[in-house]
């Protein structure tokens, strides 16, 4: 698409600036057709720009805000209190229709509470949920997770929203036709897990035009069994941290266990590019970027930890979600599946 605009939060995160000037600059050089809009404190905005000699670059436009929204900052305080925080420009430029999509790395609770509030739910929806990809066993797709993160807990209703939405970017994003959909449980047998999962497995089973293959546990998140992945916040943010944190140690161990002699130092330097391909596979860098589905807009989430690379692979996402108008493809057909399945 020509004249792709998006609007980032600069000041968001953990390193604000530090690290997400560096992406703007990886992406401004890998999409010429893309644009920035950058929401910060200008004189901040600028001497970064500067430093990266990017200051008088063509497709980046700065708006100066006089706030910013902390990382452990009440979501309700923020969003009263926080008006012209970088955070609330980026979206209202996105519900104002100058930017197609916003991406932040600040408070989550934060940002869930200003784009609901400013972009609007979808029909239908009751509550938007974070979704992202993750890689699975043998296979260059990816399954798709969700909730990370913005509903700690959710009723059965809700559950099998979830499931639809994420059947729907499975479709229209990943271009999987009749995805196999999956409640995250800790079991695999109909009798287990809490009443409104149970419930939820009833009414997805009801729902002739969704693929529902039933319960998976926590094992099979990678496995392939499902392409989406059907949990709570709660659960879904504690299995996504928690798999971050196991490839970060199967990576660290690996290096170690290469440097630890000649012979493996030499066998790591014959395996490079396997070894390349495998941490590059492993990298949770590279799956930065949660989608808020659920609302009129496109948001996405980066870690607030994220590094120059991963915040750039989010700018990545909000671009590949504008190219592919996921909320307008997804609206009717979002609506049509919900009021079907739920009759």
């Amino acid at each position: 698409m020509d004249n792709l605009t998006v609007a980032l939060d600069v000041m968001g995160g953990d390193n604000g600036p530090l690290i997400t000037i560096p992406a703007v600059k990886m992406a401004l050089d890998s999409m010429p057709s893309l644009k920035l809009i950058l929401c910060g404190d200008q004189t901040a905005i600028q001497a970064h720009l500067k430093h990266h000699r990017i200051l008088s670059h063509t497709r980046i436009r700065i708006v100066h805000t006089s706030e910013q929204i902390e990382m452990n900052e009440k979501p309700s305080v923020a969003l009263r209190s926080k008006k012209d925080s970088s955070m609330r420009k980026a979206i209202d430029l996105v519900q104002q229709g100058e930017a197609d999509a916003c991406v932040s790395a600040g408070n989550t609770g934060a940002l869930l509470a200003i784009a609901h509030y400013v972009l609007k739910k979808l029909p239908g929806i009751e509550r938007p949920a974070l979704v992202s990809h993750l890689p699975i066993t043998n296979s260059s797709r990816h399954a798709v997770m969700l909730d990370l993160g913005a509903n700690v807990f959710v009723d059965s209703t809700t559950l099998f929203q979830f499931a639809v939405m994420g059947a729907v970017i499975a479709e229209q994003v990943d271009q999987i036709e009749q995805p196999k959909v999956a409640l995250l449980n800790i079991g695999e047998e109909d009798i287990k897990g809490s009443d409104h999962i149970r419930q939820a497995a009833t009414l997805l089973e009801q729902a002739d035009n969704i693929n529902y293959v039933g319960f998976i546990e926590g094992n099979d998140i990678f496995s392939g069994k499902a392409d989406v992945i059907v949990c709570d916040g709660f659960v879904g943010n504690v299995a996504l941290k928690t798999c971050e944190g196991v490839a970060k140690l199967v990576m660290a161990k690996v290096v170690k266990i290469i440097n630890e002699h000649k012979f493996t130092r030499f066998l790591g330097f014959l395996l490079n590019p396997t070894l390349k391909n495998i941490v590059k596979r492993l990298n949770p860098d590279q799956y930065n970027g949660a989608s808020l589905i659920g609302l009129r807009g496109i948001v996405i989430k980066s870690h607030g930890n994220a590094t120059s690379s991963a915040f750039y692979n989010a700018i990545k996402e909000a671009v590949r979600e504008v190219e592919r108008q996921v909320p307008q493809k997804i609206n009717d057909k979002l609506e049509q599946t919900l009021v079907k399945g739920q009759k």
